[in-house]
Formats: C-alpha cells, structure tokens, sequence
C-alpha cells in the first residue's frame, strides 16, 4: 500500500516520483529576477544530482536532512542556507500544485553568522589607497574615478558596472548618479556625489574623450576589449590591486570592502541607522544594524582603560 501523507488537505502520494520535468516546471514558474533565477537553477541541479546519484526518485524528509549535512561538510554555511532554501521552496511548490507533500517544510540550513567577513578601512588608510594611484594616465583617472565613488558610496560593484554615461544627473543641488538597485529593474536608486568624486568622474570622462547616453560609465582599456562595459570580476580586480599598491593585502579587504567602509564611515561621522540604511539601499533596516554593534565594539575602549590601569602607575 502507498505511503499516503495529507498536505493542507488533499492526500498525496508521497512515493510520486519526480521526474526532470517537475524540477524544470517549478524553475519556469520561479518569478524572480534572472541573476536569483540562475542560483535556483545551480541549487536545484545540484538537489537533483544528489537524489539521482543516490536514486531517489520519491524522496523523504530523512533524504533531505541526509542532504543538508552532507552539504555542511563541503560548503560554507552561506551556500549551505541557499541551496536548503532552494529545496524549501521546490516542495512548497509541489504542495500547493498537489504534486508532492511539503517534506522540506521547517528543515534548518546552516547557521550563517551574520558578522562581516570582510574589514573596512579608516579615512585615513583609504587617502592612502587613493593617494597611490598614478592619476596622470587614463588608466589612473579611471581607477581613481571608480574608488572614490565606491568609497563614498558604498555601492556594490554590480551597480558600478551596470552604470551607463547618462546615469549622471541631478538630485535637488546636487550631482547624483541613479542606478539599478538590488533586485530592482530599473534606475529609481540614487547616490549622491559629493564635489570631489564628481570632479574625479568628470576628469576621467574628459580624458576618455567622447562618451555619452547609454555608454558604460566605466569601461575596460584592455587591449582585447577596449571600450566594453567592465564587469564585477575586473572591478575587483582594480580595486583589490589598488589596496595591495597601498600596503593593504589582506585577504579579508576586498571589493565589498570598500561598502563596509563607507557604511562605517558615515556611522563614525555621525549618521544615524536610518540614513545609513538609505545610503545602502537596505530594504531590511537590520542588515544595517550589523554595522550599529560593530560601531558599538569600536567606541568600547575597555582594553585601553585596562592597559591605563596596568601600565600607566601613579
């Protein structure tokens, strides 16, 4: 007799086997943007990949719990959580098309701390960094161009490379430049450019000659692509080269670390969480907040009243 499981109502068979087909239906029924679409995709495939090389075709909560764990063995908790979402949301799928019972409904990922990963660099260490480059080349305008920008903006490197010439505007009385937010599709999103960083882009603009409308702001001066729009990969590139021309090689400074910098920058200098949030375009005020405890462990001064105390005798 079949294993019969009730879901929100309807009996469904829990031996259904699940063909290739249900896995692609619920990837075309994914509404989500092209770059969560293709995580899916990668996350689910490697689901599927486990159940066929285990030849499950009618898999148990036990066979995703098994899954889960073998997952933690190989990957950091981060992709753990995503690939277990993924799962998640598959069988929440096939239940409400009465395909499949909910097996995966409450199974735990991977705990991710929520800690940076990454360090953010002083005020003082990024005049360094952007003292270091040579701006008397194109080369330089534009490296200095880009930093600048992603110092006192925070934006992530995906908008950078997304920004086209014409992205530069106004915002009340001042220079801003709209970019396509996180999960957004179009151009709502704005930064503000603070004189220097406005001066920076406009001189690498001027040195690079005629460039207008939808042109990249930022494009490649490779010899094999000269022109093209510089993608996230070169743009860490650039940035993780500039650090290291500055004394700073590490290899938790990178990119994304020019984002924690001006989100604790701004905190340092006075901003509240509500206006960081902004500047970060967070939909979620407590992913903020992470750099609201970190600000809290750099203004506690317990291990110097600690070394007065020891070393500095009356």
């Amino acid at each position: 007799m079949k294993d019969i499981i009730p879901v929100g109502g309807t009996a469904l068979q829990a031996n259904t086997v699940l063909t290739d087909d249900i896995f692609s239906k619920w990837l075309h029924y994914t509404d989500v943007m092209p770059k969560s679409h293709a995580t899916y995709t990668r996350a689910i495939k490697m689901f599927v990949a486990y159940l066929r090389w285990n030849r499950i075709d009618a898999p148990t909560r036990d066979d995703i719990i098994t899954y889960r764990d073998l997952l933690k063995k190989e990957h950091k908790p981060s992709t753990v959580q995503l690939y277990i979402t993924a799962v998640r949301l598959f069988f929440r799928w096939t239940a409400q098309e009465n395909i499949y019972p909910n097996i995966a409904d409450h199974i735990k990922g991977a705990k991710v701390d929520r800690e940076h990963k990454k360090d953010y660099l002083t005020a003082a260490q990024v005049r360094n960094v952007l003292q270091a480059v040579d701006k008397s080349t194109l080369h330089g305008k534009r490296d200095y161009a880009l930093l600048t920008l992603m110092f006192t903006t925070g934006l992530r490197t995906i908008s950078i490379s997304r920004a086209n010439v014409e992205d530069i505007g106004t915002y009340g009385n001042t220079a801003a430049l709209f970019y396509q937010g996180k999960g957004h599709e179009d151009r709502a999103d704005a930064v503000m450019l603070a004189e220097p960083v406005e001066t920076a882009i406009r001189e690498y603009l001027k040195a690079r000659g005629q460039a207008a409308g939808k042109e990249p702001l930022f494009i490649s001066l490779a010899h094999r692509n000269t022109g093209e729009r510089m993608t996230t990969r070169s743009i860490s590139r650039i940035v993780k080269e500039a650090l290291i021309a500055a004394g700073y090689d590490s290899d938790r400074l990178t990119a994304h670390s020019l984002r924690h910098t001006a989100a604790t920058l701004n905190l340092l200098n006075g901003a509240t969480i509500e206006e960081t949030q902004q500047l970060l375009g967070h939909s979620n005020i407590n992913t903020t907040m992470i750099y609201s405890h970190a600000l809290e462990r750099i203004n506690n001064h317990s291990e110097q009243r600690i070394a007065k105390a020891i070393f500095e005798t009356g």
